[in-house]
């Protein structure tokens, strides 16, 4: 049965194209501000030719928005069962593209991640998310997928890891980060929490291994074992060869942090990772970013100083204000309330997303919803995290906010695909 034109935009989400809107329009607000100069003629419109104006981030912003949507008239108005049969074309194809940027894209700031097509500049690693989060609810939504086999789990390991390892060869270990997020959605369809529990419990221990000394962990790891054998017996009778490869891991994972860190990690990762353990090691070196990022914040106070009135942004002591810390300009115009009413503004759309996901018929619809709920969560919460200073600069946008036509190219193509499943979910997709 085909859905009429009328009858499918009812069936749009309309709560969340309005939210949608307002961040996007949220967003060049801010973009504005944080570029606005007190010099620049009050109309740049009716004095400035069109290439002076695209020296402007706010207008090339314009540009993107525009462009947007354009986008997202062409997500809604395509066939929504090309998204469930397209998704292993579509991941193949941007393999493809991570392979030919590693090869073709110049240096930029050290990463090898830019595609430059005349004067448009795209970063597939963006792209990349969506591709993902399509093949592997595809996978996921297959009837023989089986969480307890062993072979589905490696099959789903392999879909998710490949795009973030092609995106660490390109020296880009930031958006790798987030492929990361994509495991709480497959905890939601069934993923044993053992796995999570696992990998918090050995980001712990590597953190425990930064700052506490070597052997005194050895010792206490070895001592926890010694008393939880001599608790239970029965891991020491039936599970002793498990309980001691446990031990050597973890021995190993103390031991090998240093090669790791030192051999593997770039020198700005470990100057991240240094400035996030300790603040104050380097204010007016390393930690200037986030010092100047925490000062504009923390200026603004409880109402803001006004639009366009913030100092730190206007007289560039933030670095990349209009892209990683445009928060910065949210928290010193617009202060506690405003950052207050972008938080939530934020948590209302993930709270719709999830909304969104859960009334879907089919598997493949539940998984990508929840798919695009996390990768904006861990874009929000990192970006928000590392301009106050509980995260490392990892250099990932804040979404519909920070300055840049892939990333909002990005999170739109990953919204309006899943409002575009939703506007025919009463039309089950085969799987």
């Amino acid at each position: 049965m085909q859905v009429s034109p009328a009858r499918y935009s009812r069936n749009i989400d309309w709560i969340t194209v309005l939210l949608y809107t307002v961040l996007v329009g949220l967003g060049w607000v801010c973009i504005y501000a944080s570029s606005y100069s007190p010099d620049a003629p009050n109309n740049p419109l009716n004095v400035m030719s069109f290439d002076k104006l695209m020296a402007f981030n706010w207008f090339k912003q314009l540009l993107w928005i525009g462009t947007a949507l354009v986008l997202i008239v062409i997500l809604l108005v395509v066939d929504y069962k090309a998204y469930d049969t397209l998704a292993y074309a579509l991941y193949a194809g941007m393999i493809v593209l991570l392979l030919v940027t590693m090869v073709v894209a110049r240096p930029i700031a050290g990463s090898r991640s830019w595609l430059e097509l005349g004067p448009v500049r795209l970063q597939p690693a963006e792209f990349a998310k969506f591709t993902t989060a399509l093949a592997a609810s595809r996978f996921m939504a297959s009837i023989n997928l089986r969480y307890q086999n062993w072979r589905d789990q490696l099959v789903l390991a392999g879909i998710t890891l490949l795009p973030p390892l092609l995106i660490v060869a390109s020296n880009e270990s930031g958006q790798a980060l987030v492929f990361g997020a994509l495991l709480l959605a497959y905890f939601r369809e069934g993923m044993s929490p053992l796995i999570l529990l696992l990998l918090a419990a050995a980001g712990i221990i590597l953190l425990l291994a930064l700052l506490v000394p070597k052997l005194w962990l050895v010792l206490a790891f070895t001592v926890i074992l010694v008393v939880v054998l001599g608790i239970n017996r029965r891991i020491l009778r039936h599970h002793l060869p498990l309980a001691v490869g446990v031990w050597v891991s973890v021995i190993g994972m103390v031991i090998g942090v240093d090669f790791f860190y030192n051999k593997v990690l770039q020198p700005h990762q470990r100057q991240r990772i240094e400035i996030l353990l300790n603040p104050s090691s380097d204010p007016l070196g390393k930690g200037w970013n986030v010092t100047q990022s925490k000062i504009a914040i923390g200026s603004g106070g409880l109402l803001g100083k006004g639009f366009l009135q913030g100092t730190q942004t206007k007289f560039d002591f933030v670095p990349e204000q209009s892209t990683d810390f445009i928060f910065c300009t949210v928290g010193e115009e617009f202060g506690w309330m405003g950052s207050l009413v972008v938080l939530g503004l934020y948590l209302t759309l993930l709270w719709r997303i999830i909304y969104v996901a859960e009334r879907q018929k089919s598997v493949f619809g539940r998984t990508y919803g929840y798919c695009v709920a996390c990768v904006l969560f861990f874009h929000i919460t990192v970006n928000v995290g590392m301009t106050i200073g509980l995260a490392p600069v990892v250099g990932i946008p804040l979404p519909f906010f920070s300055y840049g036509g892939s990333s909002l190219w990005s999170f739109t193509i990953l919204l309006f695909s899943l409002l575009a499943l939703d506007a025919y979910r009463k039309q089950d997709l085969v799987r």
